[in-house]
């Protein structure tokens, strides 16, 4: 029988031998546990995840409207996971796909993830109408993605039974989970 440091039978002998050992060993779980809190948070907290969310605010232009203002024009097509048309519907990815080809003439990556490893990452600095958002709302950075339009709004294909629809990317829900903008056509 293999014999571990939490296995109950070495543990009692354990204390028969050593009285003052249940106290040491309660102080070694005690430290464990907090590494283990600590060793979590500290991987948490590496995720591309800016201190404070740009100033959304702040009006700022890249060329990219026309961008924004086609996305603009899907809000009500109803959401269909793997759809990229309004015909059949939008999830996230497609809407973005969608969107770039018809009004950048610009191929866009199926995925969210794989979007988001293209074009240049705007850090804290306040996104333009056109350029793109993401969320984590999965797990990952990337896990979902929305173009912005201005005024600290952004369209988006959110989830099963909702439709294509602008939001406020400073709500409790959408600021705690914005992970980053990036830039993909530049003009």
């Amino acid at each position: 029988m293999q014999q571990t440091l939490f296995n109950p039978k070495w543990l009692k002998k354990a204390r028969k031998f050593s009285p003052s050992f249940s106290l040491g060993f309660e102080q070694s779980k005690r430290s464990l546990l907090i590494f283990t809190s600590c060793s979590v948070l500290t991987a948490c907290a590496s995720l591309p995840r800016f201190s404070s969310l740009p100033d959304f605010d702040k009006e700022v232009s890249a060329g990219l409207e026309d961008i924004s203002i086609a996305a603009i024009g899907l809000v009500g097509i109803p959401y269909r996971y793997g759809g990229n048309t309004p015909k059949s519907g939008f999830d996230c990815s497609g809407l973005i796909g969608y969107v770039y080809k018809n009004a950048a003439n610009k191929q866009m990556p199926r995925t969210t993830d794989e979007i988001g490893k293209i074009g240049q990452s705007l850090g804290n600095s306040t996104p333009a109408p056109g350029d793109l958002v993401f969320f984590n709302t999965q797990g990952g950075p990337h896990s979902h993605v929305g173009i912005y339009v201005g005024k600290g709004r952004f369209v988006h294909a959110p989830s099963k039974g909702g439709t294509v629809r602008l939001e406020k990317i400073t709500s409790p829900y959408w600021s705690k989970r914005y992970t980053e903008a990036r830039r993909v056509v530049q003009r």
